[in-house]
């Protein structure tokens, strides 16, 4: 995060822009709407920022900002002002906007307010800024903004297009609402995570119809209930399934149910983007495993789920891929019956799914493949048991999970079972991420490939003829 977002108050505060053109009116009417007293220093100003300034009572200065604050001391401020010259003072101010369209000015500006520790913008010039106007979605006292940290203006306005056509008018109101009954919630429920969880299952509930039908008799009703029926919440697990890496594969209840976890529990196949969506001051621990190499034991996890639920917790179970596709969804979600814990299990798109899609392989067509076959390819005391006669099928697809370190193993057992040599292999590695890579070759070969193009894991191994469309379908 290379910016801090911050809201100010300032209601009544002075602020000063240094501009009297149109982009310093934008400037002004924002602040104005923030209830900011503002003054303008411009040789000239528009009649409507001047308004602005008359309606807030500031005060409108009509000289250069170097005629009010002379760069060394052989500069002279301009004679005869009609004020002293501490109402010039920078310290007045809480914040400066720098709305001119001269660099040498912006700079000056910057390096004033940087001597006094005041926040300044000077507008379309980032470098001369220690704050960033960002665009904003208003629906009082819900405020909204996006920032780009000045690197894309055009880009934030977009975002904040679209947000507003998701975003009800009336959400505002049920901000305000809420407020109205912040204070009773709190002495009700002084556990601030139980606090949260009060507000997040009432706004699941038909609290914002009715607020945004403006039946607020009702409304106060609902949560005057709510507030008797409250009880400490139970702990609850979400098995996730995480998806292969992109973090825009996710389903809408996956990040849903990470937004809301108070502890997530994620493994090594959790990208970093898709957990840096859970909720930000979540507990996060890592139970990543990697062959010859667990962080944490299953039975560990296992133990971990019970304990942070049975604390009342609600726990994130996040998995990469698909939980109960050779993810250990069962084992885990047995465990939970047997404590008595609830859970839910959300399904995420597979390894196999996603990664064939992003490398241009379909898993079934009807020239080549009308069945698909998942396995696992984790060697046990040193061979991979699986039913190698079942899988010698000319019109099938194998795709293969975890099966990289006993890949040349796998290949010398299908083409002694009777498999053709030349049957097209791909492996994929870290699929539907940028550091995709794809590797092709057949049976007879795919194995020595693996070192030549440094394959390493997490990689899928797909085996059938449908491999050999990929040279045509392939669009990552």
């Amino acid at each position: 995060m290379d910016i801090f977002p911050i809201s100010l108050k300032l209601q009544a505060e002075p602020c000063l822009i240094v501009g009297g053109g149109h982009v310093a009116y934008r400037k002004a009417y924002l602040l104005q709407q923030a209830g900011a007293s503002i003054s303008v220093i411009a040789p000239e100003i528009e009649d409507e920022l001047l308004k602005i300034v008359e309606q807030s009572k500031g005060q409108y200065f009509p000289y250069t900002f170097q005629q009010l604050f002379p760069q060394n001391n052989n500069e002279q401020a301009i004679q005869n002002l009609e004020l002293e010259q501490s109402h010039f003072e920078l310290k007045h101010y809480r914040l400066v906007i720098a709305a001119t369209d001269q660099k040498e000015t912006n700079q000056q500006v910057f390096n004033a307010c940087e001597a006094e520790k005041i926040l300044v913008n000077s507008v379309d010039d980032p470098p001369h800024c220690r704050f960033m106007v960002p665009a904003i979605i208003d629906r009082s006292p819900l405020i909204i903004s996006v920032a780009t940290n000045g690197q894309s203006p055009v880009l934030s306005r977009q975002i904040r297009t679209q947000l507003e056509a998701s975003i009800p008018h009336a959400m505002g109101k049920l901000a305000a609402f809420s407020g109205q009954w912040r204070k009773a919630v709190k002495e009700k429920i002084v556990n601030p995570d139980e606090r949260r969880i009060f507000w997040e299952d009432l706004y699941a509930s038909p609290l914002k119809e009715h607020v945004f039908n403006d039946r607020l008799a009702e409304a106060n009703q609902l949560i005057e209930q709510a507030l008797i029926e409250w009880s400490k919440p139970k702990g609850e697990v979400y098995l996730v399934g995480a998806g292969p890496g992109d973090p825009e594969l996710l389903t809408l209840k996956a990040l849903r149910l990470m937004q809301q976890a108070d502890v997530v529990i994620y493994d090594r196949l959790v990208s970093e983007p898709i957990l840096n969506l859970c909720r930000r001051d979540a507990i996060k621990v890592y139970v990543g495993k990697a062959r010859s190499n667990h962080s944490v034991p299953q039975e560990g996890i296992n133990a971990l789920l019970v304990k942070y639920a049975s604390e009342g917790k609600r726990v994130c179970r996040l998995k990469g891929g698909d939980p109960f596709i050779f993810g250990r969804g069962g084992e885990e979600i047995q465990e939970l019956f047997a404590a008595g814990i609830s859970f839910q299990v959300v399904p995420g798109i597979t390894a196999a799914s996603g990664c064939s899609a992003y490398a241009g392989i379909p898993l079934t067509h009807r020239d080549y493949a009308q069945s698909v076959r998942f396995l696992t390819g984790h060697l046990k005391e040193g061979s991979p048991e699986l039913p190698w006669d079942e899988l010698v099928y000319e019109h099938q697809t194998l795709v293969l999970y975890m099966g990289l370190m006993g890949l040349e193993t796998i290949c010398q057992k299908l083409i002694a079972h009777g498999q053709r040599p030349d049957m097209p292999v791909a492996l994929i590695s870290k699929g539907t991420t940028p550091e995709q890579k794809v590797v092709v070759g057949t049976l007879a070969d795919i194995a020595a490939k693996v070192t030549e193009h440094q394959i390493h894991a997490p990689t899928l191994t797909i085996i059938g003829e449908v491999v050999s469309l990929r040279e045509q379908l392939q669009w990552q």
